[in-house]
This record gives C-alpha cells, structure tokens and sequence, in this order.
C-alpha cells in the first residue's frame, strides 16, 4: 500500500505473535500487539512496526518468541487522546453476536487482564 501524505500522521499498527513466553505455554500461546506511530505513510509505519516488532520478540533471549507474517495498519483521525479511536478492522461473518465473540475474541484460552 502506497501512500504518502504531506504531514505526518499517527498510525496503529497490529502485530502477532507466537509466544515463547511464559515456558508453560510456549510455542502455544498466540499475542497481539497495537503500537502508535507518527510516520509519512502506511509502508513508512509499517517497516518501523516491524523493526520495533523484531526487537520485542527477541527481548526475552531464552525463550524468545516470533512474529508472525502478520500486520495491519489503520490511519488515526487527528491526534490520539483520551478516548481516541486507535484500531479499526471490519470483518463479514454469517455468526450471531455471542458466536461471533467466541469464535474470535473469547474462545476461554485468552491470558488478559481486566474485563
């Protein structure tokens, strides 16, 4: 995706991981990650996703995990703050509501804190 813009704006980039952390569910256990960037473009935002991406798989050098081929990107409106909208993705599904959440958001094996 090109695209390049005369002022720099703010992106959310959505990365995936294969943990390797915590040892008990290594190799299984499946992260996402949302990171802001100010940048020029997708494809700018994008390469300094994946740069910063690279370094947080690699943090924890005995049991490092991996990212996945994997990114998706949304262009903010304005600047972030209180409140912001900071990721969007829109998916067709024939699922009813309750289906829908658990097929995608809340299968029972997600490790989050707060609900």
């Amino acid at each position: 995706m090109t695209e390049h813009l005369d002022e720099p704006a703010w992106y959310a980039v959505r990365c995936v991981f294969r943990s390797g952390w915590p040892p008990k569910f290594a190799r299984r256990a499946y992260e996402e990650r949302i990171t802001l960037w100010r940048a020029s473009s997708f494809d700018e935002a994008f390469k300094r996703a994946k740069a910063e991406a690279r370094e947080y798989a690699a943090a924890i050098t005995d049991a490092p995990s991996a990212r996945l081929r994997f990114a998706q990107a949304y262009r903010l409106e304005g600047e972030p703050g209180d409140g912001a909208e900071v990721f969007s993705l829109i998916r067709v599904s024939d699922k009813k509501p309750k289906a829908y959440l658990n097929r995608f958001f809340d299968t029972g094996r997600e490790r989050q804190q707060g609900k």
